[in-house]
């Protein structure tokens, strides 16, 4: 099994200008759908971009055979549906869905898209689960486990394709808004400006830059993005998130934003680690970089 090595660098596609979130407040029901909505916008966004530059032989060609290119273009109906729906739910309770934004996939043949894809469900199933958490209404609650559940199919299914373990750990790892945001923006060049402002923010990214296959006791390599503050590096560690809280690692800098860390035990498949100021919590006010994704065998 080899790393996810997808570059997901904000500052280099304009985050700052095409960020369709504001500082954080308060988060209602309907930011939770439209934050959902946004999401769904650039799964359906991708897939149907996918699927024009990328035709049914190229995918036989790559050695995807029938009926995966069927397959995969039920999974881009489910996300169109997945939009649609939130898109209705929006309107039905009286508030403005967003619309899609532009956006900058880094896919250049089949296998660099079906990696990406997988990258892409596998933060959907992490998004969905860390919001579940915040959602009052009961039926919207039902409904955004609907599309979790779904979701964790076309990443089992995604991964098994490209020969990983479709079901790599017990538990899956939740992401908070803002963690997920900043995995997110590095592909949205500009949105409308009649869009809905959602109290999210980006942190400065985090980028893997080790390759080959990676399993617990490898060291990999993570470079923050140049907005990184790294004036004080003494007092940083590395996080890896789970469901039942942060596995510790020690963080050793290298200079020019660099760092490199030992993946801890206990932690496989499609992982997130962030760099935080002190390890006693993982929280939207000492995350200092990340999340970086690591596919660990």
């Amino acid at each position: 099994m080899k790393v996810i090595n997808i570059t997901l660098t904000g500052a280099m596609l304009g985050m700052a200008q095409a960020s369709p979130f504001v500082t954080r407040a308060a988060i209602t029901d309907a930011d939770i759908l439209n934050y959902a909505l946004t999401l769904e916008h650039l799964e359906a966004t991708f897939y149907e971009e996918g699927l024009k530059n990328y035709t049914h032989k190229d995918f036989l060609n790559a050695g995807f055979k029938d009926p995966f290119y069927s397959n995969l273009q039920v999974v881009a109906s489910d996300e169109k549906a997945h939009e649609d729906f939130l898109t209705g739910a929006l309107s039905a309770a009286g508030a403005s869905p967003v619309k899609r934004c532009s956006y900058n996939f880094p896919s250049t043949d089949v296998k660099s898209f079906l990696a990406l894809a997988s990258v892409l469900e596998g933060v959907g199933v992490s998004a969905y689960l860390g919001a579940a958490a915040s959602i009052a209404n009961k039926d919207y609650l039902t409904a955004a486990g609907s599309i979790l559940t779904v979701e964790a199919r076309h990443s089992s299914y995604l991964r098994a394709a490209k020969g990983e373990v479709p079901f790599a750990q017990p538990f899956d790892d939740p992401l908070d808004f803002d963690e997920v945001y900043t995995l997110a923006a590095s592909f949205i060049t500009s949105c409308p400006s009649s869009n809905t402002k959602l109290p999210v923010k980006a942190f400065p990214s985090l980028t893997l830059k080790s390759t080959g296959t990676l399993s617990s006791g490898s060291k990999v390599r993570v470079v923050a993005g140049s907005d990184f503050d790294d004036s004080n590096p003494s007092n940083l560690y590395a996080a890896f998130i789970t469901v039942t809280g942060p596995v510790w690692a020690h963080l050793s800098f290298k200079g020019d934003n660099s760092f490199t860390v030992t993946i801890p035990k206990g932690i496989a498949g499609q992982s997130y680690v962030v760099i935080t100021k002190g390890k006693s919590k993982v929280t939207d006010d000492n995350i200092v970089a990340g999340p970086a994704i690591i596919e660990v065998i």
